[in-house]
């Protein structure tokens, strides 16, 4: 005897799934930038040297003055000369006054004028030293710089961005089924 047998057979659903990916593309366009460089300024001063020289006492003790010195100088000894000449004269005179009291005035007073004063011997220089002044003042460079920053101006950009959103199809790429069979 022969028992009737179930036959199945099953296929299982199958699925299909395709992507598309995502798309991102982004561009960035470059900044306008513009720099512009003042140029700096110098300005410069200068104080020149000076050198002094000043040889008029030199001169002067080589008896090789300007007139106007002569001049007063001659004047200058002149007077000094007639005050001593005043103060000899008077001292005489009061010597005169009192004769009486004895001695030889007259006598001492002719020797004394007919004699002049004792001559003096020196060794000196002519011109005497450091006699010529010498004075120097330096002179200064003043150098004054006006530097002035860079002007910079930028315009930046937003970037560009595009975007494709991806996808995830999901399909039926089989049914699934069963299926039964009788043999005998």
């Amino acid at each position: 005897m022969r028992i009737p047998q179930l036959r199945m057979e099953a296929t299982f659903a199958k699925l299909s799934i395709s992507t598309e990916p995502a798309q991102l593309e982004i561009t960035q366009p470059p900044a306008e930038m513009t720099i512009e460089q003042p140029k700096p300024e110098l300005e410069i001063n200068v104080i020149r040297p000076r050198l002094t020289i000043d040889q008029s006492q030199a001169w002067a003790e080589m008896n090789l003055k300007h007139v106007f010195r002569l001049i007063e100088d001659a004047a200058k000894d002149g007077y000094e000369t007639w005050l001593s000449y005043v103060a000899i004269v008077s001292a005489q005179g009061d010597e005169l006054m009192k004769i009486e009291n004895g001695g030889d005035v007259i006598a001492e007073q002719a020797q004394a004028n007919s004699e002049g004063p004792p001559l003096e011997f020196n060794i000196g220089f002519v011109p005497s030293p450091f006699s010529v002044k010498i004075d120097y003042e330096p002179g200064k460079l003043i150098m004054d710089w006006k530097i002035h920053k860079p002007l910079i101006d930028v315009k930046p950009h937003q970037p560009i961005i595009h975007y494709k959103q991806g996808a995830v199809h999901i399909d039926l790429a089989q049914r699934n089924s069963l299926r039964i069979d009788i043999v005998t």
